[in-house]
């Protein structure tokens, strides 16, 4: 096939496709590594690695994870929404007829694993729920997609490897997100979600295998969920589980403040003997990050309970001094307790009480959520990798790419400071959504864009130029601008919020946008 094309054009089209993609949003700050990264690398890394070739020198399967790529797609969004579309209605597909998923398949056969992990039946409403609200494209949500069928996990096996039937079964994707969701609402004896066989951490396999273990971060993970869904199913009258989703959230609610709550931060759960795990009573693993952040994202927490979490948060995993951010800590070393697999890394090392950097990045967008921009900012800046190697000893501790985000650096001497796991890693379309909506406070809702802005202490300006139809948006926010200079169809909704209506009429929209204080919104992950 090769043979028969003109090398010259086909390289051309191959450039400006990456033109078109990498240069749909563009920013400028004070900040360049930030706008180096924002500007090609982390878009690059999720589509060429995490997206397509779903390989790289750490892991080279590809193989899709169904949580995996779904978080991956959503960073696409504004830069090219039908791969989204595409991958979000591929993954439904990977639904047994009970509700849960592959936990990960290989495309070319279906092969993959059936596994207890908790949070997976929680992410497809998730991401469907932030690509309506973001695209504005309801009209996903009457696709008709497939279910599988296979054998049944035993009692106590974790997980089976297995290539499974297509159902002659198939539903709309909403009523795959509503089987889903349903297969979530299980909980334990403090009213919370099980964790099963690990939630987002995998490695804690064993937390709650005798299925009673739950996990606290699952609770505000759903929450965060059925609340951006419910809206979806009031569109369609479905008040049914619009009433059950809101009853549930309530008494999850509760659940946490009564016994998620350690007295300064939130626990991270709790093991199948009612053990709590993340508590200061913990002989490791003390504090997790998670568990904090999204007390914050998911708006569910007590404000004053939230900001004390992710003050303790900050103060006990955030090292500027080694420019790492913990996951948790102390890392699990001796303790009798078996958390899983995760016990199983050496202390400081992946997700064992080292920078895991994916969870870390939600860290960013709870402080930029609190008002907090330096915090924020400063964290961006201590993940971003090109502040790993500015100098040739920088260089040899890190050790991997300065312009790939590493999924982990380590913690513990003598490997402090140093990368792992490039490429291959969701933290890259984390790290690329916190930067546009969290640092820079830029979200799209369907036909509008919401603007928060948030500017660290230092800088007095920024841009974002956004290429949204045919028209090219330049939206700049200052200090100290008068809002009498606002443009036409830009609405004020605070002193620190405006949304700006998008019309698709060609040419080119100039926007500035005053800075006044630091804005709390949680918009930007819900």
């Amino acid at each position: 096939h090769y043979r028969q094309i003109d090398p010259e054009i086909t390289l051309g089209k191959v450039q400006q496709y990456w033109k078109e993609t990498l240069g749909a949003v563009q920013v400028r700050t004070p900040d360049r590594s930030l706008d180096i990264m924002m500007n090609g690398w982390l878009l690059y890394q999720t589509l060429a690695s995490r997206m397509w070739a779903r390989s790289g020198f750490y892991q080279s399967s590809g193989a899709y994870g169904f949580r995996d790529q779904l978080q991956d797609c959503l960073a696409l969004l504004s830069a090219r929404p039908t791969i989204a579309r595409e991958h979000i209605l591929r993954a439904a597909g990977r639904q047994f007829v009970e509700g849960d998923f592959q936990h990960w398949w290989l495309p070319a056969t279906g092969m993959g694993v059936r596994t207890r992990i908790s949070d997976d039946t929680v992410w497809l409403a998730h991401c469907v729920g932030h690509y309506v609200k973001t695209t504005g494209d309801a009209s996903i949500l009457d696709e008709m997609v497939p279910f599988i069928e296979g054998q049944a996990l035993m009692p106590g096996e974790h997980d089976a490897f297995f290539m499974p039937a297509l159902s002659e079964e198939s539903a709309s994707l909403y009523d795959h997100c509503l089987r889903a969701l349903d297969h979530s609402l299980a909980t334990g004896s403090h009213g919370l979600p099980l964790i099963g066989t690990g939630d987002w951490n995998d490695g804690m396999n064993r937390v709650g295998e005798q299925g009673r273990g739950e996990s606290v971060w699952l609770a505000w993970f759903l929450i965060s969920t059925l609340e951006t869904f419910a809206p979806l199913a009031g569109a369609r009258s479905d008040t049914t589980h619009a009433a059950r989703w809101h009853a549930h959230g309530q008494s999850l609610r509760v659940a946490l403040e009564k016994d998620g709550w350690d007295g300064r931060w939130y626990r991270r759960g709790f093991f199948d003997d009612g053990t709590p795990l993340g508590s200061a009573e913990s002989e490791e693993c003390q504090i997790d990050a998670i568990a904090q952040s999204w007390a914050v994202i998911s708006g569910a927490a007590p404000p004053d309970r939230a900001a004390a979490a992710m003050e303790e948060s900050y103060q006990r995993l955030v090292h500027a001094g080694d420019g790492v951010a913990l996951l948790f800590t102390p890392p699990f070393d001796k303790t009798t307790m078996d958390p899983g697999y995760i016990k199983a890394y050496p202390p400081g090392i992946r997700e064992n009480g080292g920078q895991y950097t994916h969870g870390v990045i939600w860290s960013i967008f709870a402080h930029a959520a609190l008002g907090q921009s330096d915090r924020a900012a400063a964290l961006f800046a201590m993940l971003n990798p090109i502040n790993h190697a500015r100098t040739e000893s920088e260089a040899r501790r890190y050790r991997v790419e300065p312009y790939s985000v590493a999924a982990d650096v380590y913690s513990v001497a003598p490997h402090t400071g140093r990368g792992g796991w490039s490429w291959y890693t969701g933290s890259a379309g984390w790290l690329y959504r916190a930067g546009l909506e969290a640092i820079l406070g830029v979200v799209r809702e369907g036909a509008k864009l919401r603007v928060t802005p948030r500017m660290p202490d230092g800088w007095d300006t920024y841009d974002v130029v956004m290429l949204i139809g045919s028209t090219r948006y330049e939206i700049r926010v200052s200090r100290g601008l008068a809002p009498a200079r606002l443009a036409p169809g830009v609405e004020v909704l605070s002193p620190t919020e405006f949304v700006i209506e998008l019309v698709d009429s060609g040419g080119v929209r100039k926007i500035e946008l005053p800075f006044a204080a630091a804005g709390h919104s949680l918009a930007a992950v819900q």
